[in-house]
């Protein structure tokens, strides 16, 4: 056997996938066919963000990452929910999520997606366990009852117990597998990008609900002498189309009252990235040698910070089951309990964050009081707070 586990995928799951089940023992290669981009300001960079919540970050402590991601991490201290659904774009109603009320800790912790693959591409170059080959990608999978077998861009093949598919929505190894996926369009797209502001955001994580999707800002380090913040800008497909397309000094007019002004006046501190947003769940989450984490397994809109962290807790319930019985990697027994101990919190999860976004989108004004009434009534029920506080954290 060339190696204990193949991980088809080099983003962000797929490099953590690789320190931790490097860290425990196992031998893995990682492929990906593009080589991760690790400067700011370089052309194809993610300027998106991730926010690494409780069991997400104590995971990659135990992975060996967090070590080297502390330093640049910001702690996110408050999640405050704002309603702008009124004539005019101003708050109508507030309401803040504050860690203190569940936790000593913050809620979580926000990093730049392409400073963690820097810092995870050379983490994984110090492990022996680990081969990390960017530049390569996956290209066919032959299983049996054993092994699996997988070929690769650079025309060799190798073999394998287990093949972790970290690759994507639109997975290699998921549709060589056979997988299907139930997908949910929204007709929306997402901009991406970072911003200084002369207000402070004080650790607050702040989500703007005005229709169109969310307005989000997420607290990044100071960024040459300003607070900073990352921004995803959701808003249907054609109206995203055309702020894209607005020069600087509109774009930063229109972000500004979208924001409500919040921070005082929003200046560009990066390129824009647009994306579509979908919802996707695969219908099974294993095939024969194969486990699908991440995106390959379940897409969400980008609300809550949910996305990552739920492909954290695949990682974890995978490596869980792994260490438990190293000898049954990759069997069908193994894999099963992965799908059954998934599968439940993927389906509730995907449900939950596609109506959460129908609600943002709203445009109809009676619905949008509607939606700030129920934020109201939710918010004023202490045990109701704290129990979306936990949901939102992970708890089952």
């Amino acid at each position: 056997m060339d190696y204990d586990i193949v991980i088809s995928g080099g983003g962000i799951a797929g490099l953590t996938a690789a320190a931790a089940f490097g860290q425990a023992g196992f031998s893995v290669l990682c492929v990906d066919p593009t080589p991760p981009i690790t400067e700011r300001d370089t052309a194809g960079a993610d300027l998106r963000t991730t926010a690494f919540l409780q069991p997400a970050q104590q995971f990659l402590s135990d992975a060996g990452l967090w070590a080297a991601l502390a330093d640049h991490a910001m702690p996110l201290e408050i999640m405050r929910i704002v309603d702008a659904g009124g004539p005019t774009p101003e708050p109508r109603v507030t309401k803040d999520f504050n860690a203190a009320d569940i936790s000593d800790l913050p809620f979580g912790w926000n990093l730049p997606n392409w400073l963690l693959r820097r810092e995870m591409a050379a983490h994984l170059a110090k492990m022996p366990k680990v081969d990390f080959r960017p530049g390569t990608g996956t290209t066919t999978l032959f299983t049996r009852e054993a092994e699996a077998r997988v070929g690769l861009t650079d025309g060799s093949r190798v073999r394998c117990r287990l093949v972790i598919a970290a690759d994507g929505r639109n997975s290699p190894m998921r549709q060589a597998a056979g997988i299907d996926v139930k997908t949910t369009r929204f007709g929306q797209k997402a901009l991406a990008f970072a911003v200084t502001h002369p207000i402070p955001h004080c650790n607050v994580s702040t989500e703007i609900h005005r229709t169109g999707g969310p307005f989000t800002l997420v607290p990044l380090p100071d960024h040459n002498g300003l607070p900073s913040s990352a921004i995803v800008w959701m808003e249907e497909g054609p109206n995203a189309q055309e702020l894209y397309a607005l020069d600087d000094a509109a774009f930063e007019t229109a972000m500004s009252d979208r924001s409500c002004h919040l921070f005082g006046p929003l200046k560009l501190a990066s390129r824009r990235t647009i994306w579509p947003i979908i919802a996707q769940e695969a219908t099974h989450l294993t095939g024969q040698r194969l486990a699908l984490v991440a995106e390959a397994a379940h897409v969400v809109p980008p609300i809550g910070a949910q996305g990552l962290n739920m492909s954290l807790r695949d990682l974890s319930t995978l490596l869980d089951l792994a260490k438990a019985q190293p000898d049954h990697l990759g069997d069908a027994k193994m894999l099963g309990a992965y799908h059954r101990a998934r599968m439940p919190d993927i389906r509730a999860r995907v449900a939950g964050i596609t109506a959460l976004n129908k609600t943002s989108m709203l445009s109809n004004p009676l619905l949008r009081d509607t939606r700030a009434a129920a934020l109201d009534a939710l918010y004023s029920i202490k045990p109701v707070r704290e129990t979306l506080m936990q949901l939102g954290l992970g708890a089952k």
